[in-house]
């Protein structure tokens, strides 16, 4: 560990810690990552062991290194994202160091103070690069006095970790729908609380959403539409990437709930009588994206091929029309909570957050001199907590930094 002040402190070796090294090291800025352990450790041992990718290996990567044995077009499985991560970071020769725990962030005399497991290092800059799965979040729902084993998709694994019976799983965006599809397929009942979400189109006309949000411009949104800051994304790259449609989830027989809404002491569960209306908001916002891309396609003269089918909608299942809206939790075998995350910055012993514990930043740049924030949603766009995104951000937040670091003095 450097016993003197270092230029820049990159806190966090995932995607945002790298991207961030890779930009700096252009730049010629002298850096140094510390994780607290190993390279992209959420990928490696914080998901679940099916996970793949939900963008196409062309788009979930950096611009200087591609996927290795993956055809561009597929879906990169969670151990090739761990090994491209780790390839990077040898391309980069990026100065990381594993196992270092920081357990405070402060600010004295003009410089930040960063007491790890180890020493405590003096840092110029710092950029805190933890990503924006921090803290796994459970709603306080269920009693603590009701017997059933619950956990967060952040835990799960795969069918054979959970108790035989029913899944109740809480949660439709990417992670809570794929894992209520895998518990279907395992021969599990499963029950899936279904709340606000967007349902884009996997392949639309010859292409992924992927380009197509980039086409549109929604990559580059600056800001969540009103009303939308927490509805999820249903989309997956599973078994060669698919759109999500729940109707043909509740076909094959999952048990399609509203929003859970709380739970009395005796274990009976209650679910909110919106159903239809999530799911007819989900439809809204797919056929909008079609709308978009036929506009596109049209406005540009390109010549995609037409693709009529992607506008037919199945029945409605009995689940929808007549909505259940309570379930005994005595018939259920466990809780998946696919309920997300809230950010956990306790560690940062400076004024810099606003009073939900959200960093208050323009873009990354904190008000404190000195200190950045990378990886989070929406840092500067809709793209930022993505692969391809957080790098844009890096390479900016790069030049920030070295548009702020004093030239070396001379040599004598």
């Amino acid at each position: 560990m450097p016993a003197g002040a270092i230029n820049t402190l990159i806190i966090g070796g995932g995607q945002a810690g790298l991207a961030m090294s890779g930009n700096l090291r252009k730049q010629g800025v002298s850096h140094l990552v510390v994780e607290r352990d190993r390279i992209a450790e959420s990928w490696r041992t914080r998901r679940w062991d099916s996970l793949v990718a939900n963008g196409p290996a062309w788009h979930d990567r950096f611009p200087d290194l591609e996927f290795a044995g993956i055809d561009a077009d597929g879906f990169a499985a969670k151990d090739a994202v761990v090994d491209y991560f780790e390839t990077y970071a040898r391309q980069i020769d990026a100065p990381i160091q594993s196992g270092v725990d920081v357990r405070r962030l402060s600010r004295q005399d003009g410089r930040f103070l960063i007491e790890t497991s180890g020493e405590t290092i003096v840092a110029d800059r710092v950029v805190v690069a933890t990503g924006p799965f921090q803290r796994p979040s459970i709603p306080a729902i269920v009693p603590r006095g009701v017997d059933i084993p619950q956990i967060h998709s952040h835990s799960y694994r795969n069918p054979d970790q959970l108790p035989p019976g029913a899944v109740l799983v809480v949660g439709a965006g990417s992670s809570g729908v794929q894992i209520a599809d895998e518990l279907l397929r395992a021969g599990r009942r499963v029950c899936l609380s279904v709340g606000p979400h967007n349902r884009p189109p996997r392949r639309y006309r010859g292409k992924d959403f992927c380009w197509w949000l980039g086409a549109l411009g929604h990559w580059e949104a600056r800001t969540p539409n009103p009303g939308t800051e927490h509805v999820t994304i249903a989309v997956s790259g599973a078994r060669g990437g698919h759109t999500i449609d729940f109707r043909e989830l509740a076909e094959r027989g999952m048990v399609l709930l509203g929003r859970a809404e709380g739970c009395d002491d005796g274990g009976v569960m209650r679910f909110a009588a919106d159903l239809a209306g999530s799911i007819a908001a989900g439809d809204a916002d797919y056929l909008s994206v079609l709308d978009q891309a036929d506009a596109y396609v049209t406005r540009e003269g390109l010549d995609f091929p037409e693709e009529p089918e992607a506008r037919a909608m199945r029945a409605d299942p009995a689940c929808l029309t007549d909505p259940i809206l309570s379930l005994d939790l005595a018939d259920v075998g466990s809780i998946v909570w696919a309920t997300g995350y809230t950010f956990d910055f306790g560690w940062i012993d400076i004024d810099t957050f606003d009073a939900g514990g959200r960093p208050i930043h323009d873009a990354g740049v904190s008000a404190v001199p000195g200190l950045y924030f990378l990886g989070l949603p929406w840092l500067s766009r809709r793209a930022s907590a993505f692969i391809w995104g957080v790098w844009g951000d890096a390479e900016r937040l790069a030049g920030h930094i070295a548009a702020h670091t004093p030239a070396p003095a001379p040599a004598a």
